[in-house]
């Protein structure tokens, strides 16, 4: 029989109840399907009850809990009946870290569920008839290149870690299942530096970790300017650890202020190593890069001249510039700096590069026709308005890569009413036991 992690509980006051549950007691229950968030879904007395670390077919004892959008949350008192592919989690923070939802769950349940929340969302609007979905990439353990945690001084003590589920209670993590064993190490070792930094009970920062070609590079975010001392220890720190690049900046967005530049900090994507600024977005894992650059690839088809829309710092750009000559618009100044350095390691002409804000200002039908192939990468809130435009091309063909099977939704509605169909799907799991999804898409006319 399984053993529930329990949180530890909070200590804030807790809001006093606004709703009485149908129940006081203790109620059995079965738990019908594992929602998109990862909790159990489950009925009993006309009310949904939301279940953690629970599987399909599961009997439980449950009480009602906190209440929660259009249910309760469930608090498991005992598993009566167990259903099979439950997993012993593998990380000791597990039930009360907010990073990992689902390690319970084995290979084969785990992968099912995530298939099944993409045809739940595609299904729902009206994306899977003819569709081909393909099995899942999923990513190994221990293959995370980057994270972003936070250190807090508490009393005596530094805490370094992620936050619990839905609160800003933190975890002081002491090992990670899912991060390169190099970042684990690398927080490690910043837990006395951090601690000579944040003097004051309660003051805080973030830190940045991130896999370089050539080393980890930290991003210290939200402390003040460093002092003349302070910068010396920085550096010596980042000298004693082999850091590739030490950074540090006031807050999120900003640009990041270099402290140690000790290696270039290098990136490869295709034929081209390019240097992003400290800080920039790479994908989670060197693994998912791989398999979104190589589904983009197989997904442009014949085409000779293409488009990469939200290109970033050229993830898909430069495999893209393998087989193609390719237009790359980023809005970010940093990034689009980083698209032009990788482009003059090319034949002139090969990559092309454009800043624009494509939420603004996406590309119009006169930009886009002279296109054989038009591929997207955008943020979680996806890439509406460029869509709408797309859609009024004659563009051929498109590849769609998402984070946000939500939003890749939507998209993909504007690309079929232009005419477009959705030929397959590949789901891409880089955020292993979570209940985030990334996915490609590839449409023709």
């Amino acid at each position: 029989m399984a053993n529930f992690r329990r949180k530890q509980p909070s200590r804030r006051p807790q809001k006093p109840a606004h709703e009485e549950p149908p129940v006081l007691g203790q109620v059995e229950i079965v738990v019908e399907r594992v929602g998109a968030r990862g909790d159990g879904l489950a009925l009993s007395h006309g009310a949904r009850l939301y279940v953690p670390q629970s599987l399909p077919g599961d009997q439980m004892m449950v009480k009602f809990g906190a209440r929660r959008a259009d249910g309760w949350e469930a608090v498991p008192v005992a598993l009566v009946g167990e259903a099979p592919g439950r997993a012993e989690p593998p990380c000791k923070h597990f039930g009360t870290c907010g990073g990992c939802v689902v390690q319970h769950m084995g290979p084969e349940v785990y992968a099912a569920w995530k298939l099944d929340t993409l045809r739940t969302i595609l299904g729902r609007n009206g994306l899977l008839d003819g569709v081909t979905i393909h099995p899942m990439v999923t990513t190994p353990p221990e293959a995370r290149r980057r994270a972003v945690m936070t250190a807090v001084r508490r009393g005596k003590r530094l805490w370094l870690g992620f936050n619990e589920r839905a609160s800003h209670r933190l975890i002081d993590m002491e090992h990670c299942p899912v991060l390169l064993p190099s970042l684990v190490a690398a927080a490690q070792a910043l837990r006395p530096l951090l601690a000579q930094l944040l003097t004051q009970d309660g003051q805080q920062c973030d830190v940045a970790l991130t896999q370089l070609d050539d080393g980890v590079e930290v991003v210290l975010e939200g402390i003040p300017e460093p002092k003349l001392s302070e910068l010396e220890m920085l550096s010596a720190f980042a000298e004693a650890q082999d850091l590739a690049r030490l950074a540090w900046r006031r807050k999120a967005g900003a640009p990041a202020e270099p402290i140690a530049l000790r290696r270039t900090g290098l990136v490869s994507f295709g034929t081209v190593t390019v240097s992003p600024a400290p800080g920039a977005f790479l994908q989670a894992s060197r693994q998912g890069e791989q398999a979104l650059a190589s589904l983009a690839l197989s997904g442009i088809g014949e085409a000779k001249v293409v488009a990469d829309l939200f290109a970033g710092s050229g993830t898909l750009t430069f495999p893209l510039a393998t087989k193609a000559k390719v237009h790359a618009v980023e809005g970010e100044e940093t990034a689009v700096r980083t698209l032009e350095g990788g482009a003059k390691q090319l034949p002139v002409g090969q990559v092309t590069v454009e800043r624009r804000d494509l939420f603004r200002d996406p590309l119009v039908p006169y930009d886009l026709n002279r296109f054989d192939a038009v591929v997207f990468d955008p943020p979680r809130a996806g890439a509406e308005a460029q869509a709408a435009e797309i859609a009024k091309s004659t563009v051929p063909t498109v590849v769609a890569v998402s984070c946000n099977p939500t939003s890749f939704a939507r998209d993909a509605q504007a690309l079929l009413a232009g005419g477009f169909r959705l030929m397959e799907v590949t789901p891409v799991d880089q955020f292993l036991w979570s209940a985030h999804l990334e996915l490609v898409g590839v449409f023709r006319r």
